[in-house]
């Protein structure tokens, strides 16, 4: 988890009210922040990813305004129309397609603020930027820029003087001979054609997601910032400028905005957007009897605008919130406005206590046999992305399960099969040594007249060397035999994700209920891994419980 450190004497100038360090200690959990380490002069505290906004004190002072009635409702971000413009090449669909931008002007930076600056930077690269994958932010001295600016793609034989280097280094170079050009090179896979962000005078400004160029390195003598972010995904990369500008704003800065064009890219709109949320589901979920007008009061204390509607609460929720996708969202956000410390527990009427039921005993019971046979357990999203569960995978997608209104690329789909999300963790983990042995028992969805079905699924892969059919299948066996007493036998048969000749469906009672195989080659190589891989998946509903 992501640490912001919090200086106790900036903290009071940034609030606008002294309040006591007590005071302040005893309300920071009530943000959803942990304290890792306390001095006389500072704290560090730890903050959910989920918050990005959190990634700076400022961002954090802003929590504490509202929960302490200093400021409450939602921080407006002031945009004004400036006369900067980046033209976005063509050329960079297929590399690095997205970038967005704003200008912050007149500001003053000390060695604080730029340290607060560098971290939040860093942490959102870790987190909604997926360590520079999915989007990475480039901060440049306004001052050193001639607009317009162009967002294009040069040969690997590019070369500009990168940051914190007093020379010229080609991209190849950067890649191979730098720090960050080993550690997010791969970002770039195998294109022979490199993003690049070049002003109007022909200088290189930044080279995403890898390196700025040293011409823009910002220091305390810097009053005028360039944010620039690129992005395979327009949508968090204007999530991410979001955080980056009302942290600036809070900051001192006067925030512009900038046009873009070309190529699918258009000057960001970071307006807030508008949520209802209905009284009776904020009391019920509770446990409380709040009025419309508590209710309101509460949401604006978390730093959100609120009106009452009837029984209904039109909310205003700022663009950095990114975290907030529903209602349940939105009564979590009125309990912290309300208080956590003042809801009061009570015991539930029950004349006995619980107890596991049978699926879930089933459950337990064979994942602790797939763990004495050497596998680990994974846990993977039951909305996933297409790419995965269908086009790199080459399974069949004409019965696929949309998700309305998704908030991620990665999760637009529901899973009709586990084995996918499987591969897909082997390849998250090429460091580690072999043999990789994971499994997973979840749901799976599918198309049943005019319902969705919900099927339990177990599935597990084997990746190494010497991995084979015959291994996987000693395990399918056995995990059955021993677990439930049932004999299992396998039917040759075909299916794209696994190798021809080596696929078999799995027959147990008379019954196809999953299938089993090496891994196509094709399939292994679409998730860059380069090891052999066998599996099986097998629907448990209706075989070991209804």
């Amino acid at each position: 988890m992501p640490v912001v450190t919090l200086y106790f004497n900036r903290l009071q100038k940034l609030l606008g009210k002294r309040i006591s360090q007590e005071k302040i200690l005893s309300i920071l959990p009530f943000i959803g922040l942990d304290i890792e380490e306390q001095t006389k002069d500072h704290i560090s505290v730890e903050y959910s990813p989920n918050r990005p906004d959190y990634s700076t004190d400022y961002g954090i002072v802003s929590g504490l305004q509202g929960l302490l009635a200093i400021k409450t409702g939602m921080p407006k971000l002031k945009i004004k129309k400036g006369n900067y413009s980046i033209k976005v090449n063509p050329s960079v669909k297929k590399v690095r397609p997205f970038i967005t931008s704003v200008v912050a002007k007149n500001g003053k930076l000390n060695d604080e603020t730029i340290r607060q600056i560098i971290a939040m930077q860093e942490d959102l690269h870790n987190g909604i930027g997926r360590r520079r994958k999915k989007t990475s932010i480039g901060i440049h001295d306004l001052d050193k820029i001639k607009f317009p600016l162009s967002y294009t793609t040069v040969s690997k034989d590019h070369r500009f003087i990168p940051l914190t280097s007093s020379s010229e280094m080609s991209i190849s170079e950067i890649l191979k001979n730098t720090d960050v050009g080993t550690k997010y090179g791969n970002i770039l896979e195998d294109s022979q054609k490199m993003p690049i962000v070049i002003d109007s005078g022909g200088n290189t400004i930044s080279f995403p997601p890898i390196i700025n160029s040293n011409l823009t390195t910002i220091s305390k003598d810097t009053k005028n910032l360039l944010v620039e972010i690129t992005s395979i995904d327009k949508n968090v990369a204007e999530d991410v400028l979001a955080v980056v500008s009302y942290t600036l704003q809070n900051a001192g800065f006067t925030i512009f905005s900038t046009n873009i064009s070309g190529a699918n890219n258009s000057t960001p709109i970071l307006n807030p957007r508008k949520m209802t949320l209905d009284v009776d589901l904020v009391n019920k979920t509770l446990g409380l009897d709040l009025s419309p007008s508590i209710i309101v009061s509460s949401l604006r204390k978390s730093r959100l605008d609120a009106k009452p509607k009837g029984n209904k609460i039109i909310c205003e929720v700022p663009k950095y919130r990114t975290d907030i996708f529903g209602s349940m969202d939105l009564v979590e956000e009125v309990a912290l406005g309300y208080g956590i410390q003042n809801l009061e527990p009570t015991i539930p009427q029950s004349q006995s206590g619980g107890e596991k039921n049978k699926i879930t005993k089933a459950l337990d019971s064979l994942s602790a046999i797939m763990v004495g046979l050497g596998y680990f357990e994974a846990i993977n999203f039951g909305l996933v992305s297409k790419e995965v569960q269908y086009d790199l995978t080459k399974r069949d997608s004409s019965k696929m399960i949309s998700a309305a209104d998704s908030k991620s690329q990665g999760h637009t789909i529901l899973r009709d099969g586990i084995l996918p999300g499987l591969i897909d963790t082997l390849s998250k983990n090429i460091h580690e040594t072999y043999p990789q042995k994971i499994f997973e028992t979840g749901v799976v969805f599918s198309k049943a007249s005019n319902e969705i079905k919900e099927e339990i699924h177990l599935a597990c892969v084997c990746a190494y060397n010497d991995v084979s059919f015959s291994e996987v299948k000693s395990v399918l066996q056995s995990v059955f035999k021993v677990g439930f007493g049932l004999h299992c036998t396998t039917q040759m048969t075909y299916l794209p994700m696994f190798s021809e000749g080596r696929t078999a469906n799995i027959v147990i009672n008379n019954k196809t209920v999953g299938v089993i195989g090496d891994i196509s080659p094709e399939v292994i190589d679409n998730f860059k891994l380069r090891i052999p891989i066998s599996g099986f998946e097998v629907k448990l509903t209706g075989l070991i419980f209804d």
